[in-house]
């Protein structure tokens, strides 16, 4: 890489800064951190995405608890030295003034470092700050050709890169850093963007320079799936790749090289984890009531995908693990593959227009026709909830052939709804239930879509027609990520509608029927312990009754049940099915009964370290197995969440259909093709 290259990859690297102090002041704005000097360190403002706002709340929760942590431990030591923090590419972070002025820099100082344009910007905002000044006391600033920037009784800041180790260590030295003191290292996704040999020496350093220390980081990791790849491709698109990852993808491997390197203990591990595990409850819901949300998909994947760890040595702190591992977050890891699934592409010549679309809904009208709607998509070049229906229509025993149309009916036109179900009642009707426009605006009122020929036979055109919901029974129609599925009583189809979440339930639990024949709602016994309420699960229909699989429970917690509601003589029963060996909690998959076997199709899991593929369990022994899916053939990566599948018994395939989502804030993320899943080698009651 020649020096000009190196040069602009810097500046990409601290635009990042910019970029992520908006983010944080935004954050704070919000009320998700109690930060008062965010906004004063960043020019301008910026509102952020909710999704975008949780990401950088667990970021900031775990970079605090580690914080914490070591002050407590180095400032209750008795005769210690005053402990240390130096912060490795702070850019516009407000550490320094949170700790101060909550009381915390008694026993303590800051130190903090960045490419020297990033830290005179900083230095020249707190100078022209009053509120910033007040906390740091009187100070001098260094001139233009200094590498101290700022310097304070307890604050330094110095401009110098990272990569100039024998400069940063005399700099440091000169600002009066003590070798040996108790030093707590923080570096913020910034290893990641140091070359790998660059970022492993300054790990060793820092090992040799401060015996007594703890060096945490926050990055990412586990660049391998669908996300991770797409996640690499942003910061590439930014020039400011990821470096290090294939050397080290996880956690494990994260602590191997800090331990090779001289740390004496470390821990780690992944955001869902510490969320989860190191946040109260009460913190938790404070945090999930503050903003409408239903990117749930994408929060637990970009959790996923980044990883907090501390590393530490010496006699003060070489124990101290500041995260350690807990049972309260067990790893539910699924049973080696029993086999492969090859996946296939839909002929892109034949297909027609890309099916870029997720949270939608899709039926299959007849043997030969796959009618879908709605959903967040692509369409006539820009992003948005789509107008536009979507037909795959058989064009030989191996190829389809796409085309979008649009509503023809005056009297109800499309709403663009998303995450609603649609149920097939002919071959030219189906029937839509629920959905949202946006996660405080449901999709009120019961559409019928007639699918049927132009006058002239040549193209297929939509009538869409409103029907009204029974007297009472509004709130039916409030819920969106809920399931329909068709279930028989006393000789009569009924579909069961179930779960979901709606505005002022962010997890339903009840369930309705509606007659068929009549579109009426009405009431039938259903008895047996109710299961825990759920959205984003799989319903599929089986011997007249509904199984109900996985789904987001309460506190956003994954599920991994499965329940039979099962035809009784008087109504149903809810009824457990014990699944051995357990499957891993999931949700956004789909599912379908195949040769007496049900079928969960990808979703999201954040228990395991693998990605979710097809999991086959045998409804008569309860015995499951998982299945890798062979996307060799598929030129793209496959995102297996939000999307929709249709089964097709005789030809033994699964029809994938779009699926992706809006991936945190690396942007928006579309499967662009039908893909084909070949089942052929699940025999009957395998």
């Amino acid at each position: 890489m020649g020096p000009r290259t190196r040069e602009r990859r810097a500046e990409a690297v601290q635009s990042t800064n910019d970029s992520s102090a908006l983010s944080k002041s935004s954050l704070a704005a919000r009320g998700y951190v109690h930060d008062a000097f965010a906004a004063l360190l960043v020019p301008g403002s910026a509102r952020r995405a909710p999704l975008i706002h949780r990401g950088y709340y667990v970021r900031a929760r775990a970079v605090r608890h580690c914080v914490r942590a070591f002050l407590e431990r180095t400032c209750a030591a008795s005769g210690a030295p005053r402990a240390q923090i130096l912060s490795l590419g702070a850019g516009s972070d407000s550490l320094y003034f949170r700790l101060k002025a909550a009381g915390r820099l008694s026993c303590a100082a800051v130190w903090e470092v960045d490419f020297p344009d990033v830290a005179r910007r900083k230095a020249e905002r707190i100078r022209d700050t009053p509120e910033l000044c007040a906390l740091t006391g009187p100070f001098q600033s260094g001139d233009p050709a200094s590498v101290l920037c700022l310097e304070s009784l307890d604050y330094r800041i110095l401009g110098l890169d990272l990569r100039q180790l024998e400069r940063l260590d005399q700099a440091l030295a000169a600002a009066g850093l003590d070798e040996a003191a108790p030093t707590l290292l923080l570096a913020e996704a910034v290893l990641t963007y140091l070359e790998p040999d660059n970022a492993a020496a300054l790990i060793a350093w820092a090992a040799q320079r401060f015996p007594n220390a703890l060096f945490v980081i926050y990055e990412q990791m586990r660049p391998h799936d669908t996300f991770g790849q797409f996640m690499q491709q942003h910061f590439r698109q930014l020039n400011s790749p990821l470096h290090g990852l294939e050397l080290f993808p996880d956690v494990e491997s994260q602590q191997r090289r800090f331990l090779q390197a001289g740390w004496t203990a470390c821990s780690a591990m992944d955001m869902n984890e510490f969320y989860r595990c190191f946040l109260p409850a009460e913190e938790r819901r404070r945090m999930e009531n503050l903003e409408p949300f239903d990117e749930f998909e994408e929060w637990h994947l970009k959790c996923a995908h980044y990883f907090i760890l501390g590393a530490s040595k010496g006699d003060t702190l070489s124990q101290t693990l500041v995260l350690p591992s807990s049972e309260v977050f067990p790893r539910v890891d699924p049973a080696s593959p029993s086999g492969i699934l090859p996946a296939n592409v839909v002929s892109s010549d034949i297909q027609g227009p890309n099916f870029k679309r997720y949270g939608h809904a899709s039926v299959l009208l007849s043997p030969g026709i796959i009618f879908s709607a709605g959903g967040f998509g692509e369409q006539e070049g820009r992003h948005c909830r789509m107008s536009k229906f979507h037909v795959l229509s058989r064009y030989s025993d191996f190829e389809w052939k796409g085309k979008l149309i649009c509503s023809r009916g005056t009297e109800a036109p499309w709403n663009g709804r998303l995450y609603h179900t649609m149920t097939r009642l002919s071959n030219t009707q189906v029937l839509v239930l629920g959905g949202r426009l946006s996660p405080v605006t449901p999709a009120l009122g019961i559409l019928q879509l007639h699918f049927c020929k132009s006058e002239d036979n040549s193209t297929e055109d939509l009538n869409v027609m409103v029907t009204k919901p029974g007297p009472g029974e509004d709130s039916t129609l409030s819920c969106w990520r809920h399931s329909t599925t068709e279930v028989s009583y006393e000789n009569q189809k009924y579909l069961f509608v179930y779960g979901g979440r709606s505005v002022v339930q962010p997890v339903l639990n009840d369930w309705h029927f509606l007659r068929v024949g009549t579109m009426t709602w009405v009431r039938i016994t259903v008895r047996g312990e109710t299961p825990e309420g759920r959205h984003s699960h799989s319903a599929c229909s089986w011997q007249g009754g509904a199984i109900i699989a996985g789904g987001l429970g309460a506190s956003e917690e994954p599920l991994s049940s499965v329940v039979f509601l099962k035809p009784i003589t008087c109504g149903f029963l809810w009824e457990s099915i014990d699944i051995q060996p357990p499957i891993t909690p999931r949700y956004s998959h789909t599912a379908h009964v195949f040769n007496g076997q049900l079928l969960l199709v990808g979703g999201v899991w954040i228990h395991s370290s693998s990605v979710p593929g097809v999991t086959v369990i045998n409804l008569t022994t309860g015995l499951s197995s998982e299945y890798q899916i062979d996307t060799t053939c598929v030129p793209w990566p496959l995102m297996l969440h939000n999307h929709t599948s249709i089964l097709l018994p005789e030809e033994q395939q699964l029809l994938l259909l779009g699926g992706g989502g809006n991936c945190f804030s690396f942007g928006t993320y579309f499967n662009p093709h039908t893909v084909t899943l070949d089942l052929s080698s699940l025999s009957p009651g395998q």
